[in-house]
């Protein structure tokens, strides 16, 4: 049954008489280096990228139009197995770690921008600052191609949502994106902008200025895109987005490596195609910017992300059921870059289940018999507990698809999640960075973004009219 509109396509010929094939409305802002495109910056012809040259290790900014229209194949389901993806059953890590080997889709000449300015590796020519990435969207031949892109690609839709922006906020990404989503925010006012900033795991401490700098950027990047978007959420695997490196997410029937990318960006994507189903229903009344809406009232643009990957339920079980089994211990986890914290209030949420029984839905909810897809690309790092449908006991292996419970919530965890952002870069003068307002971001502008991250995050603060539990944090029937 089609329960999910796969709108963010159009039909792209591959050739004269040659047949049509589905490609994403996308457009990726890479650096020079990050992956084997040709030419001025597309894939091959064949409308699939080479795989001859440079190690994926994340470093993209990207950002989707979402339309509308005919329903064409699942994009979910593999077309091939790439080479050098591991085999079904194998929890091995694929032996070739270009990111276009991960690819299960055609994309359009059109999707890939290379940044030529900077390297994706290596001691110098990095993006590693926000006034660097902002800079490059202030270039008129910059901000010509990518509007001829988005454009392109636009037009192309019989009804126009809004746009999705995934941006790495660390780096200098995060300007990148703040430019982005301003242009979008100028020209699509409208339109729903739903932004999901990015940042991988860290292991250790590293070098201290790096380190500082690491927060500025991300600093800068939350104000900027919750300043132009209709909602911002954090995402990631990693444990605080402070100073100190706080150990991964961790997940009771997956075994992953949270230091790459092909483990981490898998587990993220399953939690985002899940977020997103709401406004892809066939079912949905509403849009993105309706969506957004009835999160981030009151000035609270940003939300939080949780999951349960894959929930863990028996086959044939309700939704009651599995949450009864687990009493107090609640089974899914925060994917929003703070510890955990143990309280049930919430301003506002939109919670999705998938692939398990038919449940009752209700206005805050949105259900879905159809599973998440983990079939090859998909990497098999599963526990053996599980069956080829991602449910309990059974210790079948080449687990499938997973059922899935995942939520955005508006929730007091931003206030401890921002304020203690602007706590640590208060810690430390940042006007001994001087390198990095060389970049291009005066230190005026600096101190205006932690101000609208204090303002922000006390959007967040429970008053009086709130009365939170620390007992549990199950949603109410």
């Amino acid at each position: 049954p089609a329960e999910l509109r796969a709108a963010a396509l159009l039909r792209f010929g591959r050739g004269p008489g040659g047949p049509e094939t589905p490609t994403p409305r996308l457009v990726a802002l890479e650096l020079k280096g990050t992956a084997g495109w040709g030419g001025s910056g597309g894939p091959a012809a064949t409308g699939r990228p080479r795989r001859d040259r440079a190690l994926f290790a994340g470093g993209v900014g990207s950002l989707r139009a979402d339309g509308a229209g005919t329903e064409p194949p699942d994009l979910c389901s593999p077309l091939s197995l790439p080479a050098g993806a591991a085999p079904a059953g194998s929890q091995d890590t694929p032996s070739v770690r270009l990111w276009s080997d991960y690819l299960n889709v055609h994309l359009h000449p059109k999707s890939v921008y290379v940044i030529r300015q900077y390297l994706h590796d290596g001691d110098c020519g990095c993006l590693e600052a926000f006034g660097q990435g902002e800079s490059l969207l202030q270039d008129p031949a910059c901000v010509e191609e990518l509007e001829d892109r988005l454009h392109f690609y636009v037009e192309e839709c019989d009804y126009l949502q809004g746009f999705q922006v995934l941006c790495d906020l660390h780096n200098g990404f995060s300007g990148v994106g703040a430019k982005v989503t301003e242009l979008l925010h100028d020209e699509y006012s409208r339109k729903g902008i739903l932004t999901w900033g990015l940042t991988p795991v860290l292991s250790t401490m590293g070098d201290p200025q790096n380190s500082f700098y690491r927060l500025m950027n991300t600093a800068l990047g939350i104000a900027h895109l919750s300043r132009h978007s209709s909602l911002f959420c954090p995402l990631s695997l990693s444990g605080s987005l402070g100073i100190k490196p706080q150990p991964p997410v961790t997940f009771p029937y997956i075994k992953y490596d949270a230091s790459l990318n092909y483990h981490s960006s898998a587990i993220l994507a399953a939690a985002l195609d899940t977020l997103t189903a709401p406004y892809r229903l066939w079912s949905f009344q509403g849009s993105m910017m309706h969506f957004a809406d009835s999160l981030t009232f009151s000035g609270r643009k940003a939300v939080a992300a949780w999951a349960a990957l894959p929930l863990p339920a028996l086959s044939g079980s309700s939704l009651p059921d599995t949450l009864s089994a687990h009493q107090q211990d609640v089974p899914w986890k925060l994917l929003s870059s703070w510890r955990e914290q143990k309280v049930s209030c919430c301003f506002a949420q939109s919670v999705v289940l998938r692939g398990i029984c038919k449940e009752k839905a209700t206005s805050t909810s949105h259900v879905l018999q159809q599973p998440c897809d983990t079939r090859p690309p998909f990497p098999q790092f599963f526990s053996p507990l599980l069956t080829s449908r991602g449910f309990l006991l059974d210790k079948a292996q080449g687990v499938e698809s997973i059922p899935v419970l995942a939520a955005l919530q508006s929730s007091p965890v931003l206030h401890s999640l921002l304020s203690g952002l602007c706590r640590d870069l208060r810690a430390r003068n940042a006007r001994r960075c001087s390198s990095f307002f060389t970049a291009g971001v005066e230190q005026d502008d600096f101190q205006e973004a932690l101000e609208e991250l204090k303002t922000l995050s006390q959007c967040y603060e429970t008053g009086f009219g709130w009365i939170c539990s620390a007992r549990s944090n199950k949603p109410t029937q």
